[in-house]
């Protein structure tokens, strides 16, 4: 099937996308330091494995043709990298805030450039290196190693986002042999199968308020992944995903005006190199893919 390009279309899907995913993730935020992290994402990864199953019956083949891989191992291990990716993202929002967690994981674009190369053998060249190189020194601008006394916890994010550039690496790797569809349908199932096996353990009564909220994450991240699914079928990736970057905003948004949090000086100016270069090596990826 043709993909469509149709642009305007796409960034106002993005912009959806980024607003909906901060709205989960605020929701992860109360949620997560309420009760236990893995209960939270077990529950999230319920409604996350039903709603690429309903997706998987109504393709072609069902879910039979969804399943069918040559790489099981490698799709397992996808699965599993996201599953724990997100335990550790939503541990991160608890302890250290929406902003400066986010500020600190919009450095895996940065990271999927830098590891593309020994991982799947793609050419990087100087000017993508030198926009890594400062968009690292924006991630030590909001960590101040040495500077202050150094808080530990806030490596969950950076650890947070090379599990994702790692993973994005490896779906990638998994497309040279799989389809979308078969991606999906493993991210989904062996990540609920993974959190059910451990959340299990920790399960915690809720509130009947914090149901509602549960169902709304729920209901989030199955729109969420909806709307980036959309997004990309109707426009190319290199068009909208700079946009990507208004999750930034809307969590921040969300963690001052619901959580108190405040935006230190280093985490602004460190956010603003990590953009700028992630911005810089999104144009430079999309030049040589125009030459080629």
């Amino acid at each position: 099937m043709s993909q469509s390009n149709n642009i305007p279309l796409g960034i106002a899907l993005m912009v959806a996308t980024t607003f909906v995913f901060a709205v989960q993730d605020g929701l992860s935020r109360h949620l997560a330091s309420e009760y236990n992290v893995m209960m939270v994402v077990m529950i999230r990864y319920w409604f996350f494995a039903a709603f690429v199953i309903a997706i998987a019956r109504r393709k072609a083949g069902g879910i039979r043709a969804a399943a069918k891989t040559s790489q099981p191992i490698l799709q397992s291990i996808r699965g599993l990298l996201l599953a724990a990716e997100i335990c550790v993202m939503v541990a991160a929002f608890t302890v250290l805030g929406l902003v400066e967690s986010h500020a600190v994981f919009t450095c895996y674009p940065l990271l999927v450039a830098a590891l593309s190369g020994p991982v799947l053998g793609e050419q990087v060249g100087w000017r993508r290196w030198a926009a890594i190189g400062i968009g690292f020194i924006g991630v030590l601008i909001i960590l101040q190693p040495g500077i202050t006394v150094f808080d530990p916890a806030a490596i969950l994010p950076l650890v947070s986002a090379m599990m994702f550039a790692l993973y994005g690496l490896l779906t990638r790797f998994a497309a040279r042999q799989d389809s979308t569809a078969t991606s999906f349908f493993w991210t989904g199932t062996t990540g609920c199968i993974a959190m059910t096996l451990v959340g299990v353990w920790y399960w915690q009564p809720m509130t009947p308020m914090d149901w509602v909220y549960m169902g709304s994450l729920c209901i989030t991240g199955v729109t969420g992944h909806w709307l980036l699914i959309r997004c990309y079928e109707v426009a190319e990736a290199s068009a909208v995903q700079p946009f990507a970057y208004l999750q930034l905003v809307f969590a921040a948004l969300i963690g001052i005006t619901l959580f108190g949090e405040t935006i230190r000086a280093n985490v602004a100016i460190g956010a603003g190199l990590i953009v700028a270069a992630g911005l810089f090596t999104f144009w430079r990826e999309r030049l040589q893919r125009a030459a080629n």
